[in-house]
């Protein structure tokens, strides 16, 4: 039987609780809307884990310092993807499947995307061996939906005084992380929220709510 590249794959969603995951390149503003949409959730009554990567699990902090700390220098690029998967499957593992099997809504900053466009394209891996790798350290768990913060790069590397060592990567790294991001909303539309990153706050909060609102019926409260 000839086997399903991972990226024509269907993926495993959980048949329980919510899983959001925002998408972006640098400064598009992931962490404000993940912490509006948040407490819009908890305001609602329902159980949220707002979570992100890298770094929010023991292991993960100790990856993140090293992916993202400007006195790491160069790795070999295939050791960084290796790292940022470690750091995934540690937070499928132990936060992300305990927080869906109690019924919550999980809302992380990162996920197997970011690896996608930062490990792949950003530094010209092959995307499918990158994908194969983070799939199977996530047990292809997909969200239910992804919703991408589409900003032109040179743009939201504006926002930043000190960058941290991805950041700190050429225009044209970050130029290819975000030709990344739209080609995997592009491939998926049902799981996919693009939204123009430069519209007001407000705006994009309501946006995304209302694409989150039909997904809640799996959630508890």
């Amino acid at each position: 039987m000839e086997e399903i590249p991972l990226s024509e794959h269907p993926g495993r969603y959980a048949d329980r609780g919510v899983f959001v995951c925002f998408e972006g390149g640098e400064g598009a503003g992931k962490s404000t809307q993940a912490a509006a949409l948040e407490a819009w959730l908890t305001s609602e009554g329902y159980a949220v884990r707002h979570t992100f990567e890298p770094g929010d699990t023991e292991v993960g902090r100790r990856v993140r310092q090293i992916v993202l700390d400007p006195a790491t220098g160069s790795l070999a690029d295939r050791t960084e993807a290796l790292l940022y998967a470690a750091d995934k499957a540690e937070h499928v593992e132990t936060v992300v499947l305990p927080a869906l099997a109690r019924g919550e809504v999980v809302v992380t900053d990162r996920y197997v995307d970011s690896t996608l466009a930062y490990q792949g394209a950003g530094r010209t891996l092959d995307v499918a061996e990158v994908e194969r790798v983070a799939r199977w350290a996530t047990g292809d768990l997909r969200p239910h939906l992804t919703v991408l913060l589409d900003l032109e790069p040179s743009a939201g590397l504006e926002r930043f005084e000190g960058r941290d060592r991805i950041e700190q990567e050429s225009l044209g790294f970050h130029q290819r992380v975000r030709a990344s991001f739209l080609a995997l909303a592009a491939a998926d539309p049902q799981h996919y929220l693009v939204l123009d990153a430069r519209c007001p706050v407000e705006e994009l909060t309501a946006a995304v709510r209302a694409r989150v609102e039909p997904l809640l019926g799996q959630a508890t409260r």
